[in-house]
Order: C-alpha cells, then sequence, then structure tokens
C-alpha cells in the first residue's frame, strides 16, 4: 500500500474544549510562527484568484455572487483577551449579490495547523466583524495541513431547553481532496493547491508534471504564473532523483505539449540557477575571497549535471566557459 501523507485521525472535544499541556503550548507556539509565510501565500494566491477559487470549490456561492463588484477590505487585527494572542483576518471581500443592491462581506480564513477551538475563532471574528461592517457576511475556512481531521463545520451553544446559537461556516479541507480529480479543471487555483492535495509519496513526480501541464495551458502572465509556481514549489519539492525521472515522463509526453512543458521546467531552474549563482557571488564577495564566488558557481554546476542537463545547455544558462563545466563533469 502506498504511504500516505498525514497522520491518523484524531477525535475533537464537545464544542473544542481542551486543556492544554506545555508541549501542546510549544507546538502552537511553534505551529503560529510557520503560520505567517502560510497565511501570506494563501493570502495572495486567493486575492489574486478569487473569483477562480469560489468557482472551484464553491461553486453554488459563486453563481450568486457579482463578481464585478469585488474589492478588498483592510485586514482587521482581533485580541484574544483569554488567550493573549493577537490574530489579522486572513482576507476580506467586500462583494454583492447577484440582483441586490446592499453590500455582502465573504471572510476567508487560513488554517495551517490543527486548534480545537478553531470554530468558536471563526464565531468570534464573525461576531466582530458584524459589529463593525453590521452586513451579512459569509465565513470560509481552508485547512491546509497534512493530517486528516474531522474539521467541525459549525460552533454550537446550547441548553438541554434551548439551542443559543447555531453558528456555521463554509470549509474546504485540502487534504481530503483526490488531486487527480483537479487537474482538468481549467483554473489556477486548482494548478497551485495540487500540491496540498491528497497524493500518495510515490504521485509526487505525477502532481508536479500536471501542475506543469496545467500551467501551459492557462497561458498565464508570467506575474501569476510565478506566484502559482512559487505556491506549489513551497508544498511540494522534488528530489534531484524525482526531478530526473519527472524530465523522462515529460520527454515521453505528445511533442508539443513536451517542448512547452520543458520550457517551463527550464525558465524556472534558470532562475533558480541564476539566484544561486548571485548568492555564491554576495557570499564570496562577504567573505573577502574569490574562492567563494568559485564554490557558488561550482555548486549550481553540480546540481544541474545532477539533474541531466547536457554541458552545451548548463554554458548557455550560466555563461560559465565549457572547459569548468567539463571539468566538473569529470
Amino acid at each position: 500500500m502506498p504511504k500516505k501523507r498525514g497522520g491518523n485521525k484524531k477525535e475533537f472535544g464537545r464544542e473544542g474544549r481542551i486543556q492544554y499541556g506545555e508541549s501542546d503550548i510549544a507546538g502552537r507556539e511553534n505551529a503560529a510562527r510557520k503560520r505567517i509565510d502560510h497565511d501570506r501565500l494563501f493570502k495572495e494566491l486567493l486575492s489574486t484568484f478569487f473569483e477562480e477559487f469560489l468557482l472551484l470549490f464553491f461553486p453554488h456561492v459563486y453563481e450568486h455572487i457579482d463578481v464585478r463588484h469585488l474589492s478588498f477590505l483592510t485586514e482587521e487585527l482581533f485580541t484574544d483577551v483569554t488567550a493573549g494572542e493577537k490574530h489579522r483576518v486572513d482576507l476580506l471581500v467586500e462583494t454583492k449579490v447577484k440582483g441586490e443592491d446592499g453590500l455582502v462581506i465573504v471572510h476567508v480564513e487560513h488554517q495551517s495547523y490543527t486548534q480545537r477551538t478553531f470554530p468558536e475563532r471563526m464565531f468570534l471574528y464573525f461576531s466582530r466583524l458584524f459589529q463593525k461592517y453590521r452586513r451579512r457576511i459569509l465565513p470560509i475556512a481552508i485547512f491546509s495541513y497534512d493530517e486528516q481531521y474531522d474539521e467541525p463545520s459549525s460552533w454550537v451553544m446550547q441548553f438541554p431547553f434551548l439551542t443559543v446559537l447555531d453558528f456555521r461556516f463554509l470549509t474546504v479541507e485540502l487534504c481530503k481532496l483526490p488531486w487527480r480529480a483537479y487537474i482538468r479543471h481549467a483554473n489556477p487555483v486548482a494548478a497551485a493547491v495540487l500540491s496540498k492535495m491528497g497524493y500518495n509519496e510515490e504521485e509526487k513526480v505525477d502532481v508536479k508534471k500536471e501542475c506543469l501541464r496545467m500551467l501551459v495551458r492557462l497561458e498565464l502572465d508570467e506575474a501569476k504564473q510565478r506566484l502559482l509556481f512559487g505556491f506549489f514549489e513551497t508544498y511540494l519539492r522534488l528530489s534531484e532523483e524525482e526531478e530526473i525521472q519527472l524530465r523522462h515522463e515529460v520527454s515521453q509526453m505528445e511533442t508539443k505539449e513536451a517542448k512547452r512543458v520543458m520550457e517551463l521546467i527550464v525558465s524556472y531552474e534558470q532562475r533558480g540557477m541564476e539566484k544561486g549563482i548571485q548568492q555564491g557571488i554576495e557570499q564570496g564577495m562577504k567573505q573577502g575571497r574569490q574562492q567563494g564566488i568559485e564554490e557558488g558557481k561550482l555548486d549550481v554546476v553540480k546540481r544541474m549535471l545532477a539533474k541531466g542537463y547536457d554541458v552545451d545547455t548548463i554554458h548557455e544558462l550560466t555563461g560559465l566557459p565549457v572547459e569548468m563545466i567539463e571539468k566538473v563533469r569529470q
């Protein structure tokens, strides 16, 4: 049986109430520090492709939203006095419902680590946003961690004799989604979040290959293409052996598509190599030694050779002498 990403399913306590030990607190603090970059990546992705995000995951919502009236509101910073934490709302979008004059707000919250009190936190954000804007608010939560949990989509406050509150929100649990079901979507968000969907370790090469094919078909401008590929590469990186396998599989594709995909691979690797050379030069200058510069360049050549580049291609991409490359190869 192929090894699946993530761990075993865990059970949540009622209404998300739990006592945390020291290790739990430390784990949450570490996760919170890591969350900052994750939140930035998701915010950049969704603010650039918000319409496509709704169309991909919530087509029933997309049907009713007037996407001609989209504006992004200033971030809100909330303080949880009890927990002693501050949190910035991830994404607030002001829009309209088709056929209506009044404005509504879509609140999208990204969660990169498990938190049993998350449904309660979503309600607190909702109530504070409503208090400020006094508009209808549609809350959406995106869960991007690798483990599979049964995430609640509501928060209930009740007595045996009365349900005081039944707060509900929409959810996307990326790791539960079968990645192959999304590769036929002409949707840029799908191409990016393939890297966070449910795939086996043995499928990593196939996932990246399909992402590249999607990017080629989408024909986006360079900035958007780089955003999507950068997002993907943050969460799914291949080993050198897997990169060689990817190139081999691309070469077996239909000729025209294979050429376009390979051009995309080379263009991104060229940027990476140029960055690596520049870092080597900067490090060498910092150390005041020419040796540092040469070591940076040679490291780039070694990595390109390991990935199957021929000498002429390395010479063309890096500008290094053929003799130097030949010497490294030997």
